[in-house]
């Protein structure tokens, strides 16, 4: 992929290598800390935590919702446990389990889910988690992040245990852009980081699009437009103030997400707006349909996911604003 580039990012590692780099270390100082997994462990990259503390690891096989039911009954025997399997997996064919095992006791188990959105690539559809933001932020009380790339991946996955109480964090396949190069990451959960100021326009991105907006946004200073930039890492709790600060400030708001538009952070997002401060919006993201296999930057471009498709929305969103106006 070349997201990022044109504005000097460079390639790290995928988020879910970082998330097991990060659980690993945890590990080691967190003895309470129990990880079980469905069988995708080298995928998941719980492999790296398993090699370490092998005592400490269940695989259950390919069987989520046995999987969720161990964490529900770890969970509730003290321990500090982390559920992993490919997002659409975890969340698709363990819905109820998670529902009742977890979100209503408000047990302290952590999913996360790999291999989401459509950037994983050749895999296809049946590997493709598209619905899973909606899924974890429809349980209520449940923390659900999606970290922009590798250093902000382990900032996050560190802050998973700076709480008990269930939480889902989202990471992916591909290497992707680092924009966070200071490993020391100013992450705290429910507060978004502005990566760019402007007062024309708002982009509010999560995941990968962090990146895309990033170049997005590049784009756009160039035809004049000063755009801000928020990398909107957790989903939920969501952070309103800098919503209704963009509202105010900017004037016009688009999102980003590789996600589906229904439940994700666009819809997050559009709530925040209409109780606070109205404004014109534009949501970049799945929309309404099943994605295919294919190469992940053709895949990006053609259900449009690009820096493109971003900046043409802000374009949208500014023009509406001004007719407003």
């Amino acid at each position: 992929m070349d997201i990022g580039k044109t504005v000097g990012l460079e390639y790290g590692p995928p988020t879910r290598n970082a998330f097991g780099d990060a659980l690993a270390a945890i590990g080691e100082e967190n003895k309470n800390i129990v990880v079980v997994d469905g069988d995708v462990g080298n995928s998941t990259r719980t492999q790296y935590f398993a090699e370490e503390f092998p005592d400490r690891f269940f695989n259950m096989g390919i069987a989520e919702s046995n999987l969720i039911g161990v964490s529900s009954g770890l969970a509730a025997s003290g321990k500090d446990v982390v559920a992993a399997s490919f997002a659409a997996f975890l969340l698709g064919n363990a819905y109820d389990q998670i529902r009742m095992g977890v979100a209503f006791p408000q047990a302290n188990v952590k999913l996360v889910g790999s291999h989401s959105g459509i950037s994983i690539g050749e895999d296809g559809p049946s590997q493709m988690g598209i619905e899973d933001i909606a899924l974890a932020t429809s349980l209520p009380n449940f923390t659900v992040i999606v970290p922009a790339d590798a250093p902000a991946t382990k900032a996050a996955t560190r802050a998973l245990f700076s709480f008990d109480g269930p939480a889902y964090l989202r990471t992916g396949r591909p290497k992707v852009p680092v924009v966070y190069t200071n490993e020391e990451v100013d992450f705290e959960i429910g507060k978004a980081n502005q990566l760019r100021d402007g007062r024309h326009a708002t982009i509010i991105a999560c995941g990968l699009m962090v990146a895309a907006a990033l170049e997005a946004a590049h784009t756009l200073s160039e035809e004049g437009f000063e755009v801000r930039v928020l990398d909107m890492h957790t989903i939920k709790p969501l952070d309103e103030t800098a919503v209704k600060l963009a509202a105010e400030q900017t004037g016009a708001i688009v999102t980003a997400e590789e996600h589906l538009l229904h439940g994700g952070l666009g819809a997050a997002v559009a709530t925040a707006v209409a109780q606070n401060h109205p404004v014109p919006m534009r949501f970049v993201g799945i929309n309404n349909q099943y994605a295919e296999s294919g190469e992940p930057e053709e895949l990006l471009q053609k259900y449009h996911l690009m820096p493109e498709d971003i900046a043409q929305a802000v374009r949208d969103a500014i023009d509406q604003k001004q007719k407003d106006n």
